[in-house]
């Protein structure tokens, strides 16, 4: 089906044109016609189906049909559970919305606060937000939530795995009752908490699955590496060395700790590469992220936080450098490779310690990932070692004050040096 028959607005349709879309993909001519009927939807869509558009383009076609002015209250409210996400979301609405004259508003924490509080004061058609800092704002009543007329939540599922159900329900309370909204929800499994999340605050949602052929894309050429723990940086840097077309990789560890003895290693020998964690503050990470995109960082060590929501092109390689311990992180990993139709690969090391996921992960993905032992031409073991960050001593106290004289004890009226307590008798 080509979005020529879907009869959009012409400055929606010529932001389609903009994006260079011709056909729909199976997410989108399944939900964007039951969206643009007015009805509820809630899709299973995995990452990188388009589900992106099939949301924006039924928001602008009906905040352009309502024809109601922009004020300091949203009239549309998308939810997504990281900031990368919610940063790609613009992006996407900036270019698809580009002729449509809404204004697009994200609001996440770790950047000006002030700033965006004042961009929701000078006007604003949808809000692209992570729950906790939308009702931070709400909560000052920096805007309302009755005029919203659609509401989307994007990755649902993930919403649960990061804690934030309890907040999403703050929020979907205060909108208008769902018979007055039209809400949209997609996420990768419909699960019983996800459905049950709809049937409480949507309205009849027409179902909608989308079953890929297979969970992992057919350019992504997947390798798996049984080896020790020890002997796994030894061997990350002899496939580096050996593999060719290296120009972006993404490495994945488990741990924030982890990830950090990654980055000193590489970049002890090297390597230009830089952390992608949580706990990471927000102007850092997106300068991390523009100067991987740009190609002055060419490696990125992220732990699962940063597997989805991130959209970079011509990553080459991804690397589970630590097996993940959710079987469907796995696959959440691998796709930031071969994106837009390019090739991809995907090397794994399984250890000691994380080849017991292995078998969940084969399970979900319905196949063996090809693996081998590495040969001792793999290695390089003539690696340069991290220095260890050096803590700086306690500032040493004046010499006078430690020498200082404790205070004696202060003693009672008329009491002497040898007086006995009184109550005591000899």
């Amino acid at each position: 089906m080509k979005f020529t028959e879907l009869n959009l607005p012409d400055m929606v349709q010529q932001g389609v044109v903009d994006a260079g879309f011709e056909s729909l993909t199976p997410v989108q001519q399944e939900s964007i016609p039951l969206a643009l009927q007015g009805k509820d939807v809630a899709a299973q869509a995995q990452t990188g189906t388009g589900k992106t558009a099939a949301f924006l383009i039924s928001l602008f076609c009906k905040l352009l049909d309502s024809g109601k002015a922009t004020s300091n209250n949203p009239r549309a409210l998308v939810m997504a559970p990281t900031r990368e996400l919610v940063v790609q979301i613009c992006k996407d609405a900036e270019l698809l919305g580009k002729h449509t004259g809404l204004k697009v508003q994200p609001i996440f924490g770790g950047v000006d606060y002030e700033k965006q509080r004042q961009a929701l004061r000078d006007g604003v058609d949808i809000i692209v937000a992570t729950p906790g800092r939308l009702i931070d704002y709400f909560k000052q009543r920096v805007f309302s939530m009755n005029r919203v007329e659609s509401l989307v939540i994007d990755e649902a599922d993930r919403m649960f795995d990061m804690g934030f159900i309890k907040d999403l329900r703050y929020i979907l309370r205060q909108l208008p009752p769902f018979e007055k909204r039209q809400t949209m929800l997609f996420s990768a499994t419909l699960s019983l908490q996800v459905m049950e999340l709809a049937y409480e605050f949507m309205n009849l949602a027409e179902k909608v699955q989308i079953e890929p052929e297979k969970v992992t894309a057919d350019n992504i050429e997947q390798i798996l590496y049984h080896v020790s723990r020890k002997e796994k940086f030894a061997l990350l840097l002899g496939l580096l060395k050996r593999e060719t077309g290296v120009e972006r990789v993404m490495l994945f560890v488990n741990t924030k700790m982890e990830a950090e003895r990654l980055n000193g290693l590489l970049n002890a020998n090297e390597i230009s590469s830089a952390v992608l964690s949580g706990d990471i503050p927000q102007k850092k990470r997106m300068r991390i992220l523009d100067q991987f995109k740009l190609g002055s960082l060419t490696h990125l060590v992220a732990t699962d936080v940063a597997s989805r929501g991130i959209h970079v092109d011509n990553v080459t390689h991804v690397i589970n450098y630590d097996l993940p311990q959710d079987r469907e992180d796995y696959v959440h990993r691998i796709g930031r490779t071969a994106r837009a139709g390019a090739m991809g690969r995907a090397i794994s090391f399984a250890d000691e310690e994380t080849v017991y996921q292995l078998d969940d992960i084969e399970d979900f993905l319905g196949e063996k990932i090809p693996s081998e032992m590495p040969l001792d031409k793999d290695f390089y073991f003539n690696y340069k070692r991290a220095v260890p960050k050096r803590k700086k001593p306690p500032e040493k106290k004046p010499i006078g004050e430690q020498q200082r004289r404790r205070r004696p004890r202060r003693r009672g009226p008329g009491k002497k040096p040898g007086d006995k307590p009184a109550g005591k008798k000899d």
